[in-house]
């Protein structure tokens, strides 16, 4: 039988990660509605929620990687909202593309740069242990 690796998050994680989902949720429900200023009060509880995950899964790299461009993503759909909310011209929302953006870039370089070189480290020392 091939040993497999576990994934397991803390029940108290978990029950952030929650939390963080019905904030978003009312959040884009109001972008939704139109409901200005609960709207923008709640893009505020929905980034502190993600920044918290994120600060606690800093000592994992998949997870800090991808909880920042949750950050970066909500950040840029905040933007966009706002830019939708108070009119600010069909051209302001592209600017929702710097921070979405810079979350593809965290993601590039988990992905494109870190997860092949962590891998050729894990075949050395399999290979070395082998020998």
């Amino acid at each position: 039988m091939q040993e497999q690796d576990l994934y397991v998050i803390p029940a108290r994680y978990r029950k952030i990660e929650n939390l963080h989902i019905l904030f978003w949720l009312v959040k884009d429900t109001c972008w939704c509605l139109t409901f200005k200023w609960l709207g923008i009060t709640m893009i505020f509880p929905t980034l502190l929620v993600a920044i918290l995950i994120c600060w606690r899964t800093k000592n994992m790299v998949a997870e800090l990687t991808h909880n920042l461009a949750v950050i970066f993503w909500i950040t840029a759909n905040s933007v966009w909202m706002i830019t939708e909310f108070f009119n600010f011209g069909d051209g302001a929302r592209y600017y929702a593309l710097i921070p979405f953006g810079l979350g593809l870039l965290v993601l590039i370089y988990y992905y494109a740069f870190y997860v092949p070189m962590h891998y050729r480290k894990q075949e050395q020392v399999t290979v070395d242990v082998d020998a």
